[in-house]
């Protein structure tokens, strides 16, 4: 398919055939999902691929016994890894150190790999971390301040990040479910969940958040809620 039929074929399905689908290509579009766009690439998120149908039986309960859940034949977790962010940014400042090394150069070596130094070693560890809120409103203080003189990003406090994070994530659910619908497998990404008995069944750190779950499965005709709807494009797109 093209792309746009690809986005035209892919619905929320919420009743799947009780067919089996090949976990191999699941994984190849969580693969695919991986190469979402994300903020300063520092990737925090992790994917759950669930094939073991205890732990699907147990994840349907949690998503409120929701036919999108109760019938699929696989799901996929998305999952936030905010507190993994010094880790994700070492390994930043080593690609990038090799990009400058690679592509810049060689005079501009120095200040360039000073400037990404400080970037992942030091800005991105400031911003994304927490500590029950004081450290925004730290981070709040000084943009506010810095902000009289210059342009600048305000959206530092904690909560801020964490929306940060999560809309990173979710441009990965969304890549996936289009991976998906090009493999013409069909997902519902559920925002009714127990968030807490889902970070049990799966064993998820503190830190860890869960973004959403996307169930998978072949759609059953009883899968799609009737006609595609969307408010008028004239309502909702403004040229300027």
């Amino acid at each position: 398919m093209t792309l746009e039929e690809i986005i035209n074929h892919r619905r929320s399905v919420r009743h799947y055939k009780d067919l089996p689908i090949d976990s191999e290509i699941v994984k190849h579009c969580i693969e695919l999902a991986t190469l979402a766009p994300n903020s300063s690439n520092m990737q925090l998120w992790e994917f759950y691929h669930i094939t073991n149908p205890e732990i699907l039986k147990k994840l349907s309960v949690a998503c409120l016994n929701q036919k999108a859940a109760t019938t699929a034949q696989q799901m996929v977790v998305f999952v936030t890894r905010q507190d993994l962010y010094r880790k994700r940014a070492k390994i930043m400042i080593e690609l990038e150190t090799q990009n400058v090394l690679k592509n810049s150069p060689k005079e501009k070596h120095e200040k360039r790999i000073k400037n990404w130094k400080m970037y992942y070693g030091k800005v991105m560890p400031f911003l994304y971390a927490r500590f029950s809120g004081i450290l925004g409103i730290v981070r709040k203080i000084i943009v506010n301040i810095v902000g009289i003189f210059r342009t600048i990003t305000y959206q530092v406090s904690e909560s801020d990040m964490r929306v940060v994070v999560h809309k990173t994530c979710a441009l990965a659910a969304q890549t996936f479910m289009l991976a998906m619908a090009n493999e013409n497998y069909d997902t519902c990404p559920m925002e009714g969940f127990d968030s807490r008995k889902v970070k049990s069944i799966l064993e998820l750190p503190f830190g860890a958040e869960i973004n959403m779950i996307v169930s998978c499965g072949i759609r059953d005709e009883r899968g799609v809620w009737g006609d595609r709807m969307r408010i008028p494009f004239k309502e909702v797109y403004q040229r300027i």
